[in-house]
């Protein structure tokens, strides 16, 4: 990457943000403005590895060469009809990925909190026209310490204070247990019912990842009661912990699955409802939509997206390389690092609260040119794109063993 010609500083830009932006966000003191597969670059040319990957919206890396060229086509063909009329991008885009994830249908959408949202309404029409549920009685059942988005409906059933102060009153209808109990699940679930929706490992949370068999259990107990199992992968799909979807990793599928992040290859915003036909068929014309869900440019993008996948090469970095990343965390646990957990390239990582706080971890971090985000006080989140060579993830967490032996 070459060094951008030099207008603005980083300081300068960034306090420029301050009166202009809505302060709904708590950033790292970095201006980005090149990025190249593992790497980017601040307005000062100083280059970073990217340890955090959007989120999982980058798992395939800063433009990826595919991608980009998928969109540049596009970009030269068409770009929006909305769902007024039909487009010769999408009936590609919905087959490749209801064949990559097993199921029927697709309901394409934008972000993962539309996804999120759009999977809350079909259940509760499913409980309504097939189910039986007495009208307006439906409910949802959630886990505890979730993160689904943040829209109203979405922070009604969230635990975190944070997310809800200041923004009731709420949406009813949902039940709340704790994450990883099949019992208090089980106690929850009647008649009325519609769904169980849970991540199956829970991102924001600090990639809290459940005991062997609780998924299997989720399934085994949602079709013994007559109700959905609606699993959120929007941040642990499509590669990262090293299987296409977490729930394979119990064989499990879902009667709907949300997907959003990296379907959108880090270029253009792309979600999806992906269920069984039965499910989604509920929805009539009219019901539901959104002007940009589904567009050519987003469609063409997911189809690369999903041919990426279908080779299964980056399933398998994300395996082997996750062995690279588990082995060099637990060589930090007792010097620094209190506890971690991790499934593929995704971890959750517990600092000793002596040593800094999370978010001092990540400036320190970034002092040393690597980027990661903190999360619940003391906890940070690695999640690197899946291009990501093993000298570099070596790299990464020997800036991590620097960052903790001087201390933030």
């Amino acid at each position: 990457m070459t060094a951008p010609a030099l207008t603005r500083t980083s300081e300068e830009l960034i306090r420029a943000e301050a009166p202009v932006l809505a302060h709904n966000y708590h950033p790292l003191p970095v201006v980005v403005t090149r990025a190249e597969g593992t790497w980017v670059e601040d307005v000062e040319g100083r280059r970073y590895l990217d340890m955090l990957a959007g989120y999982s919206a980058l798992n395939f890396g800063h433009r990826n060469p595919v991608l980009i060229e998928a969109a540049h086509r596009q970009l030269d063909r068409l770009t929006l009809t909305s769902r007024a009329f039909h487009n010769d991008r999408l009936a590609q885009f919905a087959q490749s990925l209801a064949e990559l994830t097993g199921l029927d249908m697709v309901l394409p959408m934008n972000t993962g909190a539309e996804a999120v949202e759009s999977a809350v309404k079909v259940a509760r029409k499913w409980a309504y026209e097939v189910k039986g549920v007495a009208p307006d009685q439906a409910t949802i059942v959630v886990a505890a310490d979730n993160f689904h988005g943040r829209t109203t409906t979405i922070v009604s059933f969230s635990t975190d204070e944070t997310a809800r102060a200041g923004f009731g009153p709420f949406t009813p209808g949902f039940r709340i247990v704790p994450y990883n109990d099949l019992a208090a699940l089980e106690a929850a679930v009647d008649e009325t019912t519609a769904a169980v929706l849970i991540e199956p490992i829970q991102g924001e949370a600090g990639v809290v990842i459940p005991a062997d068999g609780y998924l299997a259990g989720v399934r085994e107990m949602t079709r013994r009661n007559g109700c959905l199992f609606i699993a959120d992968e929007i941040q642990s799909g499509l590669g990262r912990t090293g299987a296409t979807l977490a729930v394979e990793h119990e064989a499990v599928v879902p009667d709907l699955l949300l997907l959003g992040k990296a379907l959108g290859g880090g270029i253009v915003p792309v979600s999806a409802v992906v269920g069984r036909r039965d499910v989604l068929e509920v929805l009539r014309p009219g019901e539901h939509g959104s002007t940009f869900g589904g567009n050519p440019l987003a469609a063409a993008v997911g189809s690369a997206v999903v041919e990426l996948l279908e080779t299964g090469e980056f399933q398998r970095r994300a395996t082997e390389l996750g062995v690279v990343l588990r082995d060099g965390l637990a060589a930090l646990v007792g010097r620094g690092v209190e506890g971690f957990r991790s499934r593929g390239l995704w971890a959750g990582v517990d600092i000793d609260p002596a040593i800094g706080t999370g978010r001092e971890i990540s400036e320190g971090l970034m002092r040393e040119g690597v980027l990661v985000k903190d999360t619940h006080g003391s906890t940070i989140r690695l999640a690197p794109p899946l291009t990501i060579t093993g000298e570099e993830l070596r790299s990464a967490l020997g800036a991590l063993e620097k960052v903790l032996t001087r201390g933030a």
